[in-house]
């Protein structure tokens, strides 16, 4: 058992974002002032996320406890930071401060109406995010989850056409349909199995329950399809439907805040939720922990195949997140720390990766309108920086070296063989062919177009800088990545430990 200190810097953590969103409000029509809210809380967030990682170094872990009981179920609201928490919390963290000032750049680049709305909702989901990463308990993490997909629902929604209305019908319908459907039954019937224990703290909450193999393969794709945030197949469909909103949105929140949401959920069930042995239990042909890896591998190479045929840019990016989330998921359902290991690491791997390719789909949207990758052909020669940004976070998601993505998929691949399943092994490489294959091909043709294009003659040049900016920043950090990795390494060590 980890030794716990008591600290409220989660609670400031998480409240940063949430004394903000008043202010953002009140101070709406001084533009300048609202925007150095946002920054303020931003830094400040990142500040205490920050505060706290000597203390995970140090082999301890952080717990504050917000209410005793709830409802009389003697389940606390509890914050417990360890190390997978304050990996996600550094990801979300840190680029929200990267993505407000490209938030400025596009907003005002587009000239976009309801401005305080957007950074109001975007405050409340970073609030959110974090409450997820530092959740101690299932009960915890289920609020904070729910909170935030109500959240950004209005993001989704920001263009109030009929698209957008679309786009974010189908997001609630998935994400509050799986949690009722899924989630909410599976979590009491954890509750009730597990005596009312509900503690991320030591064994596993079902570790001495009685669970029959098939018993426990119905509860955890109940969990794994009532996190639904995750994007595995098939309830998938909301992600590409959420494309409709803002890039800043796209960036963060569909890259970084809510789907991560979905596979950290996943990652915390299989890790802390259900011990080794009983997910290891045999079905006949299959193991249960095997029944989620094929769920996995089928959404990474079906999503895979889907992005090769997607023009549209964002929308082949989205595809692209969904497989690259079963990733993290095929990681941690493998049952080994290695994996499970680069499954976290993952988390962040994809994150900057991802985040720096959907910002390059919004500047180069920013400053020539164009939002199919038939329409970008000749673009590097206009906007190289932009370009090379999208080729640097394209090696990432790919995982080719010298980039962070790299690291995170060796970890999962040495999993995979180190448990023998070489079937999942040749799912990694092939969809690490299928990955070169709709994220290279458009590089090629926008820095090496077959013949003249329509941006030989064009006055097109490089979005505004606070565009540009961060796309500049994440890509360099996908590879300072691979250089300095040890610190996120050493927080992700041994997440099956106490199982």
């Amino acid at each position: 058992m980890q030794e716990s200190v008591n600290s409220l810097l989660p609670v400031w953590a998480c409240l940063c974002s949430l004394i903000a969103v008043p202010l953002i409000v009140i101070f709406r029509k001084e533009i300048l002032l609202r925007e150095m809210i946002t920054f303020g809380a931003a830094f400040a967030k990142f500040g205490f996320v920050l505060a706290m990682v000597p203390i995970l170094l140090d082999g301890k872990v952080i717990t504050c406890s917000l209410i005793e009981g709830v409802s009389g179920l003697n389940v606390p609201i509890l914050f417990r930071v360890d190390g997978l928490g304050m990996v996600f919390a550094l990801v979300a963290s840190s680029l929200w401060i990267v993505t407000s000032l490209y938030g400025v750049g596009y907003m005002r680049g587009l000239k976009e109406h309801s401005q305080t709305r957007f950074f109001a909702f975007f405050a409340l989901s970073l609030c959110a995010t974090l409450g997820v990463a530092f959740a101690g308990n299932l009960l915890t993490l289920y609020l904070f989850y729910e909170m935030l997909s109500l959240a950004t629902w209005p993001l989704v929604t920001h263009h109030q056409d009929k698209e957008a209305r679309t786009g974010g019908r189908t997001y609630l319908s998935y994400l509050l349909g799986t949690s009722i459907a899924f989630a909410i039954p599976a979590l009491i019937f954890t509750f009730i199995k597990s005596g009312g224990d509900l503690s991320f703290a030591g064994p596993a909450i079902l570790a001495s329950t009685d669970m029959t193999a098939w018993s426990s393969v119905i509860l955890l794709m109940a969990f794994a399809f009532g996190f639904s945030k995750a994007g595995m197949m098939p309830f998938h469909s909301w992600l590409p439907g959420a494309m409709v909103a803002p890039t800043p949105v796209s960036a963060l929140l569909h890259a970084v805040a809510v789907v991560k949401v979905g596979v950290f959920c996943v990652i915390r069930v299989v890790t802390q939720v259900f011990d080794m042995t009983t997910l290891r239990q045999s079905l006949g042909a299959l193991n249960v922990n095997e029944v989620l890896c094929w769920f996995a591998s089928f959404t990474i190479i079906a999503s895979s195949l889907i992005a090769l045929t997607q023009d549209n840019l964002k929308r082949r990016l989205a595809f692209s997140t969904i497989g690259q989330l079963s990733y993290i998921i095929l990681g941690a359902a493998l049952l080994h720390d290695v994996a499970a290991q680069g499954a976290a690491l993952h988390i962040a791997a994809h994150a900057v990766g991802k985040i720096t390719l959907f910002m390059c789909a919004g500047a180069i949207f920013v400053a020539t309108g164009k939002k199919y990758l038939s329409q970008m052909v000749g673009i590097g020669r206009r906007m190289p920086i932009t370009m090379g940004a999208f080729f640097i976070g394209s090696m990432s998601v790919i995982g080719l070296p010298p980039t962070f993505g790299f690291v995170s998929k060796w970890h999962i691949f040495l999993g995979a063989l180190s448990t023998g399943q070489f079937v999942f092994v040749i799912v990694l490489i092939a969809s690490s062919i299928l990955n070169i294959a709709y994220l290279l091909p458009p590089v090629w043709k926008a820095f090496f177009p077959s013949g003249p294009t329509e941006f030989d003659d064009e006055g097109i040049k490089e979005a505004p800088w606070t565009c540009v900016a961060p796309l500049v920043i994440t890509s360099t950090l996908c590879i300072v990545l691979f250089f300095f990795p040890n610190e996120l390494i050493s927080l992700t060590k041994n997440l099956f430990a106490s199982k």
